[in-house]
């Protein structure tokens, strides 16, 4: 048999030839594709970076607007309230105590108190309204020309006959006090207040104490 012949300057190609040339044109394709990956991957990194930052600062200032639209209703009403309790303000009648001397119940020594206790009390309905009354030279039988009385003296002699137990009060809760009590603030205001209960008592709901005042306070061996 006579077998077939290969023309001349044609040599034959290798048998992995063209598996080659597919590898190579494969990893192409991969390099390219994971290029595309990391790329897409990096802009979609910075958009949301931007977009979390854009949020921050809108976040940010809608929150700082509204603390001072708060703050600033706040201290409108703190200043409201505030002009409102100043006007509102209620001011009694001095009954002025006068000084007291006081032996303290300190066990082991004896000690004194100096004190000068004035105490406010309120004004009944018809003593507010008399002393908001305008004054007038011809009222209560007193001729042209007397001197108008004044209702804050006419009250404070109304509460001359209240004196005396008022101060058996005050005798009573501040001699029953040591003088380690009456030496600080908080047993200062305690024996306030145990005053003020006794002396509501006394005035039986006719009156109430606004305030009491401490003055000359001394405490001696």
């Amino acid at each position: 048999m006579v077998r077939p012949t290969q023309p001349k300057g044609i040599k034959p190609k290798p048998d992995g030839g063209q598996g080659g040339g597919q590898t190579g044109s494969e990893s192409g394709a991969d390099m390219n594709s994971m290029k595309l990956v990391v790329i897409n991957t990096v802009i979609t990194l910075i958009i949301c970076f931007l977009f979390v930052i854009s949020n921050y600062f809108i976040v940010q200032n809608t929150v700082s607007g509204v603390l001072k639209k708060v703050s600033t209703v706040v201290g409108e009403e703190t200043k409201e309230d505030e002009h409102a309790q100043g006007e509102h303000v209620e001011r009694g009648v001095i009954l002025d105590l006068g000084e007291f001397i006081l032996n303290l119940t300190d066990p082991e020594m004896r000690t004194f108190l100096k004190i000068e206790v004035a105490i406010e009390l309120t004004k009944t309905e018809e003593e507010k309204h008399a002393v908001h009354a305008p004054s007038g030279g011809g009222g209560h039988g007193h001729g042209h020309g007397a001197k108008p009385v004044d209702p804050i003296e006419e009250i404070k002699k109304k509460l001359v006959e209240f004196k005396p137990a008022v101060r058996d009060a005050v005798i009573s809760v501040l001699s029953s006090k040591t003088a380690e009590e009456l030496s600080s603030l908080a047993g200062k205001e305690l024996a306030k207040e145990q005053i003020k209960e006794y002396v509501d008592s006394i005035m039986a709901g006719e009156r109430e104490v606004l305030r009491i005042s401490f003055g000359a306070f001394i405490i001696q061996q």
